[in-house]
This record gives structure tokens, sequence and C-alpha cells, in this order.
């Protein structure tokens, strides 16, 4: 449970390999958290991060564990595992996602598939446990990790898009449903993160770093937030984005 100052003494990073999620843990240790669970495929990685982040002052207990987006029939096993091992867990970060290739997922059913059903589909398929754990327990957060490419499908990347909507949506809903619990959401909506993700692609306006978001995410969830914009300026852009006519928005160079 958290401390008696309120500081997250316990995380969960589902997608632990994840640049945002990475970033997150580290401010969290600087801030009390001492224990630390990191989910994602690649064990050896992931191995190798939770012997940097115990060799750290703090000594925080790291534990690794495998998660697949994609392997759902998994998913509610992996969180029972987690949550018995890690009793009264603080915070889950939901933190997994694929950007993939807009111009083939339009294309290929297939490749369309494969970015719907780990940003939206597996991480559904995971939520739905975790909340249930949580409020199992009374208390804790749930981040999930969307992004402002949900709030308007663009024609450059609307199957990603596509699949952060529906996961946005989902999170709002979760969250209602978890009001009077004890537990709660905060759903994050970054900008472009200058990350592994997005290598090689060129930054958006208002683009931003994992450190950043990491920021966001701790200072929304000191402070009960249920959505944080990264950058928070998005957040009027966007709204304003929102309401262009859509002939209009169709010649936007987005």
């Amino acid at each position: 449970m958290k401390d008696a100052l309120g500081a997250v003494q316990s995380v969960l990073v589902v997608g632990g390999g994840s640049d945002i999620g990475l970033a997150t843990v580290r401010k969290l240790l600087e801030r009390r958290c001492r224990t630390v669970v990191l989910a994602g495929r690649d064990r050896e990685g992931l191995e190798a991060v939770a012997k940097e982040l115990r060799a750290r002052p703090e000594a925080p207990t790291v534990d690794v564990v495998s998660f697949d987006a994609n392997e759902v029939t998994s998913h509610e096993r992996f969180v029972d595992s987690v949550f018995d091992a890690h009793p009264d867990l603080d915070l889950v970060l939901v933190a997994f996602g694929v950007l993939g290739d807009q111009h083939e997922a339009e294309r290929e059913a297939e490749k369309a598939l494969q970015i719907v059903n780990t940003n939206y589909v597996g991480a559904v398929s995971v939520m739905i446990p975790i909340a249930n754990r949580l409020r199992e327990q009374g208390h804790g957060t749930l981040v999930v990790l969307s992004s402002v490419a949900g709030e308007r499908a663009r024609r450059s990347n609307f199957v990603y898009g596509s699949s952060k909507a529906g996961l946005d949506a989902f999170s709002q809903g979760l969250a209602d449903s978890l009001v009077g619990s004890g537990a709660d959401v905060l759903v994050v909506r970054p900008g472009f993160v200058r990350s592994k993700m997005t290598e090689g692609l060129k930054p958006a306006p208002l683009s931003t770093t994992p450190d950043a978001v990491a920021d966001a995410i701790v200072a929304g969830v000191a402070s009960g937030a249920t959505t944080v914009w990264a950058p928070g300026t998005l957040r009027w852009f966007m709204s304003a984005l929102r309401h262009v006519p859509r002939p209009l928005f169709r010649r936007l160079p987005i």
C-alpha cells in the first residue's frame, strides 16, 4: 500500500520494456517506491534492466515475469500470479503497444489485426483481471497509455489511432465502473514521443520525451487525476482539432 505520505511503494509495468514505463519506474524509485515488477516478452532484456534498477541507491526489489499481449488465454493467470506474489500493488501501468506500418495495415488485414489485437484486444484482456484485483484489494491505480492519435483518426495512422480510440473509451468506462471501490484509472494521452517506437520517424509538433510523459504520470497519480495529456497543451489543440469540419480535416497535412 502507499506509505503514510501517499507515495507509491509498489508498481507493476505490463510492457516492462517500454521507454515510458521504465522512465516512470525511475521517477517512482526517486519517490520511495521499493517494489517493481516488470512484465514482458523480452525476458533477457528485462533481466538486464532489473539488474540496473537493483543497483540503484534505493536498492529496490525488482521481479521479472513473462507476459505476451497476444496470449490472451494466459492473462488472468498472469495477473493472479503477480498479485498473489505482491499483494496490495499500488500502481499498475499498462504500457505495451505497437505502432505498426499504416501503409501495410490499410492494405493487409493481417497487419491491421496485429496492431488492433495488441493495442486493444490484448489490453482489454489483461485490464479486466487487473481491475478485478484492484477492486478486491480496495485501492490502487491502473494507468493506461492511450494516445492523442485516438482522439480523432487521421489518414496517416488511422489503424493505430482506432486501436487507441477503443482503448481510451474502454479505459474511461472501466474507470466509471470502479467508482466507490477505492481503485481508480488514469488515462494518459501522450503526443509524439521520441522513443524506440518512433525511432526513424520525423517528430511531430509538440513532440515529447519518455521522461516528460513519466513526470505527467507521476503528477497525475499524486493528484488523483483521471486524464493527463503530455504535453498538457495538446488538450487544447486536440479539442480544436476534433471540431474541424471533415472536408477540411482531410486536407490537413497530418
